[in-house]
């Protein structure tokens, strides 16, 4: 029995068709909005976890100085610059002295008058005790004639009296060189305070430091304590590290630090924590720590940003996971975790991370679990998968 060609071609093009139909629901489950989410998994396992923590600082120096006046004057000179290095005791800068020196000359030469009285009335004294022995020896002449009845009662009397004049004389003479040795020392500390008031106008480096800022110039007024010059000691820089509290476990001094500066993000330096200091931000919820360097770059300047990471002691058989497998999903965090050939999202407490991309599972997973690390696209619990060696961007391996 024939076929009409007719009938020939419409079988073939119902063929077509259902081909093409197949092809396009193919295309549709295999690569279309429909497909399988490809992802990567891992088994969750214990293991030796490094942790390290990481923050912002600033690059400050330890030791640094505030140099001006103990009181209220203008500026005559100043002998520095911003930049320049200075020795211990150099002049620094100077302030105007007004009547401090007219001041001390007038203590000098009230201190020199003050020797002068002393002198005299320690000659006073000598006086009075020389008549005092000569009144005490008269006295005795005078008692033994008076026994040998020579005399009468009444001379020995009058010499008695001359010996009583005799010590009052002597005892105001010394009364009045203890006065005298006391106005000396009140002039002496006098004129110590006027040289000592006029010695701190003359600013001198308290140390070996650098020049970082000059804040007033000569002809300037400044009130006491006002900075005229401030000083640093470029061996003493550190970076003052914050750290946010909920990450600080385990920071102490000791700690080996990597250091990279703004100004050379390609460069890693070496350090370590000098410092943890007591006191924390109760506003920024940050701890504070100073990091040393191990060398001080020749370049380094004071304020610069710098991003430190802390390693931290390891700690022995943690439940990790690889930071990538870390997702948020409906405001919490947590990871896709595979249960019986589906998906569902695992909320979990993490720990300490490392610096090879680990993170410390504390809470929400068990040992074996499998957990997703790569998805080509957002993942929702019972979604449709495939798990792969690696994902591939379409088009290339």
């Amino acid at each position: 029995m024939s076929h009409s060609p007719s009938k020939v071609r419409r079988a073939l093009v119902g063929a077509g068709t259902i081909a093409v139909v197949l092809g396009i629901v193919y295309v549709v489950l295999r690569m279309g909005p429909l497909a399988a989410t490809q992802v990567t998994v891992q088994r969750v396992e214990r293991g030796v976890l490094t942790p390290s923590v990481s923050g912002i600082g600033t690059v400050e120096a330890r030791q640094s100085w505030l140099l001006g006046p103990t009181q209220a004057g203008r500026v005559l000179k100043v002998h520095v610059d911003v930049g320049q290095a200075v020795a211990a005791g150099q002049l620094l800068a100077e302030m105007d002295p007004v009547d401090l020196d007219q001041r001390v000359q007038a203590q000098q030469a009230a201190l020199a008058k003050a020797r002068s009285s002393l002198n005299t009335t320690a000659a006073q004294v000598d006086d009075a005790q020389a008549r005092r022995e000569l009144a005490n020896a008269n006295l005795r002449r005078q008692r033994d004639l008076a026994r040998q009845n020579f005399i009468s009662p009444s001379a020995v009397e009058g010499r008695e009296q001359e010996v009583k004049s005799a010590d009052a004389a002597l005892q105001g003479a010394q009364a009045n060189l203890q006065a005298a040795r006391q106005e000396v020392q009140r002039l002496q500390a006098e004129g110590a305070a006027a040289e000592r008031q006029r010695q701190n106008t003359r600013l001198l480096a308290p140390a070996a430091a650098v020049v970082i800022s000059r804040d007033a110039e000569p002809g300037s007024t400044v009130v006491a304590g006002q900075p005229v010059l401030r000083l640093a000691n470029p061996a003493s820089l550190w970076v003052k590290l914050r750290v946010d509290q909920s990450r600080s476990a385990g920071l102490q001094t000791g700690l080996p630090a990597q250091i990279v500066l703004r100004s050379d993000a390609r460069q890693t330096l070496a350090g370590r924590v000098q410092r943890v200091e007591l006191q924390a931000d109760a506003v920024t919820e940050e701890r504070i720590a100073q990091v040393a360097f191990d060398q001080i770059p020749a370049t380094l300047s004071m304020g610069e940003m710098a991003e430190v990471t802390l390693t931290l002691p390891p700690l022995e058989q943690v439940l990790v996971v690889p930071q990538a497998s870390v997702q948020t999903y409906q405001g919490r965090s947590g990871v896709w975790r595979l249960e019986q050939g589906t998906l569902a999202f695992a909320p979990v407490r993490l720990g300490a991370s490392s610096l090879q991309g680990q993170v410390q599972v504390l809470d929400g997973l068990q040992t074996d679990d499998t957990v997703v690390v790569y998805s080509e696209k957002p993942l929702s619990p019972g979604a449709r998968f495939r798990v792969v060696d690696r994902l591939v961007r379409q088009g290339k391996p």
